[in-house]
């Protein structure tokens, strides 16, 4: 039989192809951009029928109607790292949270310690060969394609055919479906003063030559865009965003002074925008790869000068970061963040920056605190933490003691709080 030919034999309604889900299945989805909504709307209108199924993501990004509180009998939505679709949810209980590294979960799924019984994804037209690329989202997809019972595709022109290891064949497909619809843009966040000002210091810190890693978030945008005038710089992220176009644009990405992979982006998922996605179609500066890959502390730390740019919620004189929970109420996960400092530790001449403003609420509450608010999650621990940046400056806490740690963050709080943390920091006795 030729590809084209099991193509055509598997190729079937969403309905159809989503009444494959069996009861007690579990079903991964991909990050972000990668669900597919056509597939997924089908389950949402099939979930009444199935019980004990879960649904799987690391960001939902559309509020699917199946998450939904009334309906958790049927399909309940579990959360490998919170966003706007699932964090009111995850807060009131009724969605589940796994905690991991985002590095992690393929090995999850590859030792059997989480299930991957259905795959449910977006995924580019078939090439000549029989092969459909998982562009948007490689992740630990890749991972569950291997284990599962049914890997479902919803196929779509607008998704890109890029290189590296996301590709599935046509043998490995149990059914698909087919759309035509945008792929989902996600627009740059806003970028304020505050944001501008920490991504100035930051920027001023890498040197020509860096390889970065760069998170979502205004902050890291901010930084983004103060490096444009930097020459030789290389990417080796989880995510690529349309910052990173603006770099290539401006001539600052070459990626030729790369360690690992010179002369190539890497990156395990896509968010963005159309001209985004259409960058990635064939082209060969570009390899999308499983997460255990792109996030590999030992992988992406081969990297000289590896510059991890993430942000926290709240950080304590000591240098924990609590970068995913507000006190014990969840917020987003750990994601990629511990992975990156780790790496860029390991680096040559790497620099891990934790970014954060000074304040919160209308400079009404610091977020440099003489200890964490109970319950928050800590992402990045005291014995990782690299460099710290607020609008108000840099503190370098690696290799310092807890008294030298105290004094540089008290030095990039907000002026209104620091003699109010110099005092606390006595009583503790760090100062």
């Amino acid at each position: 039989m030729s590809v084209q030919q099991d193509y055509a034999k598997k190729k079937m309604s969403a309905v159809d192809a989503a009444g494959l889900v069996k009861d007690g299945d579990f079903i991964i989805v991909p990050t972000g951009v990668g669900e597919p909504p056509t597939l997924l709307t089908a389950l949402s209108e099939q979930r009444q029928r199935l019980h004990d199924v879960k649904v799987a993501q690391i960001l939902a990004i559309r509020k699917f109607a199946y998450i939904d509180p009334e309906t958790v009998d049927h399909i309940r939505p579990v959360a490998l790292f919170y966003g706007a679709a699932t964090r009111a949810g995850g807060q009131a209980g009724w969605i589940d949270f796994i905690p991991n590294y985002f590095s992690e979960i393929p090995s999850l799924i590859g030792r059997g310690q989480m299930p991957a019984d259905v795959v449910m994804s977006m995924a580019s037209p078939m090439d000549a060969h029989g092969y459909f690329s998982l562009s948007l989202g490689a992740d630990y997809t890749m991972a569950a394609v291997a284990k599962a019972r049914a890997v479902i595709l919803e196929v779509n022109p607008n998704v890109p055919f890029a290189f590296g290891n996301c590709h599935v064949h046509i043998s490995q497909v149990a059914a698909l479906v087919e759309s035509n619809e945008p792929v989902l843009e996600v627009g740059l966040p806003k970028i304020g003063p505050v944001q501008e000002a920490i991504g100035k210091y930051v920027a001023d810190q890498i040197e020509d030559g860096s390889t970065l890693q760069i998170g979502y978030g205004g902050i890291p945008d901010a930084v983004v865009m103060q490096l444009t005038d930097k020459h030789d710089l290389g990417i080796h992220t989880e995510m690529i965003g349309d910052g990173i176009l603006t770099l290539l644009e401006s001539g600052a990405v070459t990626n030729r002074r790369k360690n690992y992979l010179p002369g190539k982006m890497v990156a395990t998922f896509a968010l963005g925008s159309s001209k985004l996605y259409k960058f990635m179609d064939r082209n060969p500066a570009l390899e999308m790869h499983p997460v255990d890959y792109t996030n590999d502390p030992g992988l992406a730390g081969q990297n000289d000068k590896l510059v991890a740019i993430n942000a926290t919620l709240q950080i304590d004189l000591l240098g924990q970061c609590g970068s995913e929970s507000l006190g014990y109420l969840p917020y987003s996960g750990t994601g990629g963040q511990a992975d990156f400092v780790r790496a860029a530790n390991r680096s040559n001449g790497g620099k891990a920056f934790i970014v954060l403003p000074s304040t919160a609420k209308d400079d009404t509450i610091s977020r440099i605190v003489p200890v964490l608010s109970p319950g928050t999650h800590v992402s990045t621990s005291k014995n990782d933490i690299n460099y710290v940046v607020t609008e108000f400056g840099v503190a370098q806490l690696r290799g310092k003691s807890a008294r030298q740690r105290a004094r540089e963050l008290i030095g990039i709080a907000h002026p209104h709080f620091r003699a109010e943390l110099n005092e606390q920091a006595k009583r503790m006795g760090l100062l």
